[in-house]
């Protein structure tokens, strides 16, 4: 009996939930007395049952909104909009895959043979609490190619089928990155090029926190068609309205329909932080521990009491139409191939392994792992090779590229908890969400400005990691405050504005940088690449300082003054007899250098002082 109670609870100093369970009285009692220590969990702690549960759930509702958009809006928005059935299995999929993969990469196995073949030893996975969902860097890549297929009257299920053959294959370029020898990693990845990228991953994080926040990641991209100028163009009848009506601009809550950055989304949003505040001042270490669920929730139960003219903003229709178990394959596409779209996924490719290298620095970072380890190395590789066999198990899953996920970095540094046990409770939360879908259908019904009010919060997390980053390096040196500024510049600035380069939804090949709208499949497919890559923040940012820190010579030594007697310091200050005996010894030690008219300066400050 005591060991099932162990098991579900735990023993010990960490586990005493009488004082976890002890509210936080700010402004009340003894400012001397100290506040009780908020315990932290490290890598290896053996969580009990209930906290592995809890914790785990907290990063499963972290990633859901980033992990169901981008199936969701291939297929609702590029291959058929009225098929719901054909959608709720691709969220079922997508679901099911991450949790997955987000097994593999929370282990850490060692490729047999490996020693052998390679001279090194290989691993499979990182071995830390960072999971793996679907990612959005290859959501414009699937849409424009598909999009591309089905003008030449390819079926959209079919062109999502090659799609996920061809991706399959490009896979192989990340795996060949895993294979890189640490001490180039190293070398490519040096302090300030990590610190730059995870600080560029939570700028661009924070920025599709805002677009939830202010009705959805889609509806925030089309905002463009509320233009006054161009309003008046947008409709469903193609021979009438030169815009089409679909992404649409207005954002859809449950069955609420406002334009993004309504005051109604934004105020469901904020209620969400204001209840984080609440907890961060008067709750107590446990409900601090599980912030993240409990604010959710308490989102949650606003919006269901609340209504816009009588509509709600929680849809239990998505509930009723999900079935009550679904699993992989029970739809299937076809693995097929397309030539076209090879160059872009290889640069998607590029960009997630630069990501993934920023994900696990910021890992360890909030798992208070040192950096500098060997067995740092080893997890990037681990990570690294997860990544791509990871993708192609997920396109034999039907479902769409997996990566690591940034935001849940964010979840470890609110939490304190960066056990793996956690990672394995996530993983078998994505699972039965996907299983049992009407546990997705509750989780997909919960509205986007009240996901977008919690990870706003969450993605900042891993902005203030980068930072942190930053306060390990040498920033009064000349070299590391260039390499730093010149990236971040590039960065921070094509984050913040990618239309420079990159073509807005809905709006193929119509970026003025290099529009080719009448190029070829091929051509096009490489000018799609160029795009990603030179919108993406924390992929131009970080190869510029990569480039930079391989060209720049370090900063020559700084010879240090030497401490002359006699001559003037700060330090001197206050004390005018000093001072002036001080001037007037250097007339003697330093006469080659200081002229009459010096000294009498010299003599004239001390005599004000």
């Amino acid at each position: 009996m005591v060991q099932i109670k162990e098991a579900v609870l735990g023993s010990g100093e960490g586990y005493d939930y009488k004082a976890l369970c002890m509210p936080t009285l700010p402004y009340c009692g003894s400012r001397s007395k100290p506040a009780p220590p908020t315990t932290f969990y490290p890598l290896d702690e053996p969580l009990p049952l209930l906290l592995c549960l809890l914790m785990g759930l907290q990063h499963a509702f972290a990633m859901v909104g980033g992990l169901i958009t981008p199936p969701y809006v291939v297929f609702r928005f590029t291959i058929d909009f009225a098929n719901v059935e054909l959608q709720q299995y691709a969220i079922s999929a997508a679901l099911i895959t991450s949790g997955l993969c987000t097994l593999v990469n929370l282990a850490h196995w060692e490729i047999p043979l490996s020693k052998k073949l390679f001279g090194k030893r290989l691993y499979i996975g990182s071995g830390l609490l960072s999971v793996m969902g679907t990612s959005f860097t290859f959501l414009p890549i699937f849409e424009i190619a598909i999009g591309q297929m089905m003008d030449n009257d390819i079926d959209g299920t079919v062109a999502y089928g090659k799609m996920l053959g061809t991706s399959m294959v490009c896979a192989i370029l990340e795996l060949c990155f895993s294979l890189v020898p640490g001490k180039f990693i190293n070398r490519m990845f040096p302090p300030v090029v990590c610190a730059v990228t995870v600080t560029l991953i939570g700028v661009a994080l924070t920025g599709t926190g805002m677009k939830y926040w202010g009705g959805g990641v889609v509806c925030g991209d089309m905002i463009w068609k509320e233009h006054s100028q161009v309003v008046d163009l947008v409709g469903f009848d193609r021979e009438v309205y030169p815009v089409s009506a679909l992404p649409s601009a207005i954002c859809e809550n449950g069955k609420v329909k406002l334009p993004y950055g309504s005051a109604e989304y934004v105020g469901l949003g904020f209620a969400v932080l204001c209840f984080l505040v609440l907890i961060e001042l008067f709750g107590s270490t446990f409900m601090k521990n599980s912030n993240v669920i409990l604010a959710l929730l308490f989102g949650y139960m606003v919006a269901g009491v609340s209504s816009y003219d009588d509509l709600p903003y929680v849809d239990s229709a998505k509930i009723k139409a999900a079935p009550v178990v679904d699993f992989l394959w029970t739809e299937w596409f076809g693995i097929g191939f397309y030539g076209p779209a090879v160059v872009p996924l290889l640069v998607a490719y590029t960009v997630t392994t630069v990501e993934t290298i920023g994900d696990v620095t910021a890992t360890h970072e909030v798992s208070e792992l040192d950096v500098k380890s060997k067995q740092y190395t080893r997890r990037i590789q681990g990570s690294l090779s997860a990544d791509a066999l990871c993708s192609m198990l997920a396109s034999l899953c039907t479902s769409m590229p997996n990566t690591t996920f940034s935001q849940n970095n964010g979840v470890i540094a609110l939490t304190k908890c960066a056990s793996r046990r956690a990672g394995f409770a996530t993983a078998f939360w994505l699972i039965l969400m996907g299983v049992f879908s009407k546990v997705a259908g509750i989780i997909t019904s919960i509205p986007d400005c009240v996901l977008g009010g919690m990870t706003i919060f969450l993605f900042s997390n891993v902005l203030i990691s980068g930072i942190s980053l930053f306060g390990n390096l040498d920033l009064k040196s000349r070299r590391i405050r260039f390499i730093s500024a010149m990236s971040l510049a590039v960065g921070v600035g094509v984050t913040v504005w990618p239309f420079a380069f990159q073509d807005m939804r809905g709006s193929s090949y119509t970026a003025a940088f290099w529009e080719c709208a009448d190029c070829n499949p091929t051509l096009q497919g490489f000018r799609n690449g160029v795009s990603i890559f030179l919108s993406t923040g924390y992929c131009v940012g970080a190869v510029i300082a990569i480039l930079l820190n391989g060209i720049l010579p370090h900063d020559p030594p700084v010879e240090e003054k030497r401490k002359e007697k006699g001559e003037i310091h700060w330090s001197m200050i206050g004390d005018e007899k000093n001072a002036y005996d001080a001037s007037l010894h250097s007339t003697s030690v330093r006469a080659s250098t200081l002229t009459g008219q010096e000294i009498a300066r010299r003599r004239l400050w001390v005599g004000k002082m």
